[in-house]
């Protein structure tokens, strides 16, 4: 296993820039995941009102830690023509395992527009070509 400082890049595809996430979009990213239909068929399942900002605070450090110690992760996915906060893709090791994952997660809004296929391509020609996963 390799341990990075990585500089968390962006990518910009024809609709979307995937940034990286930082603890400011905690707010915007709460009001998502605070959807019960966005989160039906997460792990976590819905996320209460009550928790919903210490659950999405917990989300945010985790992503961001898994940039820094695997050089590859989850970015938030921005809609360039608004540049509003629509949600998530990316790379993740699953839970005790050397698998990884592609995940995405968007505001309901955005759903059956492609956008979570573009996002997709994006992180996995990066997790491809750059960090050269499935590479021996």
């Amino acid at each position: 296993m390799h341990f990075y400082l990585a500089t968390m890049p962006e990518i910009e595809t024809t609709r979307l820039q995937l940034r990286p996430y930082t603890l400011e979009d905690l707010d915007e990213l709460a009001v998502i995941l605070s959807n019960p239909e966005v989160m039906r068929y997460s792990p976590r399942g819905s996320i209460s009102k009550e928790k919903v900002t210490e659950v999405t605070q917990e989300i945010l450090e985790f992503f961001i830690q898994h940039w820094k110690q695997y050089g590859f992760g989850v970015w938030a996915v921005v809609k360039k023509a608004t540049g509003k906060l629509i949600g998530h893709c990316g790379l993740n090791f699953l839970p005790n395992s050397p698998e990884i994952e592609v995940l995405y997660r968007l505001s309901q809004a955005f759903w059956h527009q492609g956008i979570a296929t573009e996002a997709t391509k994006a992180s996995l020609r990066y997790g491809f070509e750059e960090v050269k996963l499935g590479v021996a």
